[in-house]
């Protein structure tokens, strides 16, 4: 099961082979073993072109993941000792939050639990969803937009849409700012589809449309060109500094418009029962970003 779900993940058998350690012949014949004791072919295999999953591969693939979770912390429970954690736990992040959650918050969890091998994967929202639900990761942190379909969320924190400009920017000193006073100017956004979407109902309730000019997948390069007056942003979480990469001055400004808060949540799949060691994550996460010390962070 090992060598079919990181066959799944790699997307061939080679590059399975050096995930697992494993000889290319040797994967390709415990899967077809596999395939032999289920009654079921669970891969197309097509010559220089990788393998893909059939329907009935799909459908195994997600509790296969289940089952090598729970095998791995039966072992783990097996060799820790009393009382403590251990084992790997996967924790998956919305890319533009890593920077400011995920550091801090490894940190201070394996100081608590340094039996834990704690692994890291980063991503879009879209992508950290259907990692939990295909079970690449055990939890996960992210915003919670709409409905989370399959997934179960605990909310760290909500915060509310503001704006960045430069320094120098007439709306700089402002108390408030209503987004149909910004619709002429460039706005620049974090290149994301959540990003865009949040961009058009936000100015859809200022009844504005948005002037987007600038698409960036760097947070940090968001800021940097709004501190150089090349356009203003939209955040949620703020930022633990008003200066940007480069050192130049931001300045922060409430949006008058009734915008709802964001969710910051941690998920995890709704059909998985949680580890010990993912409980204790999400337990430490919990206290960590609610509390009155918690840490800060953007979108």
């Amino acid at each position: 099961m090992e060598y079919f779900v990181a066959v799944a993940d790699s997307g061939s058998m080679s590059a399975a082979a050096v995930r697992c350690h494993a000889s290319q012949a040797g994967i390709s014949t415990a899967i077809a073993d596999l395939e032999r004791h289920l009654g079921v072919q669970l891969l197309v295999r097509r010559r220089a072109k990788g393998v893909f999953l059939t329907e009935a591969g799909n459908r195994i693939l997600a509790r296969a993941r289940t089952m090598l979770t729970q095998a791995d912390d039966l072992r783990a429970s097996a060799q820790a000792e009393e009382g403590q954690l251990a084992g790997r736990l996967t924790i998956g992040c919305y890319a533009a939050l890593t920077p400011f959650l995920v550091p801090p918050l490894v940190d201070g969890f394996t100081q608590v639990h340094p039996a834990v091998n704690l692994e890291l994967i980063e991503g879009q929202l879209d992508e950290m969803r259907h990692a939990l639900l295909q079970g690449a990761c055990d939890l996960a942190l992210l915003y919670a937009f709409g409905a989370q379909a399959g997934l179960s969320c605990t909310t760290l924190r909500s915060s509310r849409p503001y704006v960045i400009v430069s320094a120098g920017h007439p709306m700089a000193g402002r108390q408030a700012v209503s987004l149909a006073e910004l619709a002429d100017e460039p706005l620049i956004i974090y290149a994301e589809p959540t990003a865009r979407q949040n961009a058009d109902h936000w100015f859809s309730l200022a009844r504005a449309q948005p002037n987007i000019r600038y698409r960036t997948s760097s947070i940090e390069a968001v800021r940097s060109m709004v501190a150089r007056g090349l356009g203003f942003a939209t955040l949620i979480q703020s930022w633990p500094t008003d200066t940007s990469i480069e050192g130049l001055p931001l300045a922060s400004v409430p949006i008058s418009d009734p915008l709802d808060e964001v969710e910051l949540v941690i998920a995890y799949a709704a059909h998985v029962t949680p580890t010990h060691r993912a409980r204790a994550f999400l337990q430490y996460a919990k206290h960590t970003l609610a509390g009155p010390n918690a840490l800060r962070a953007t979108d």
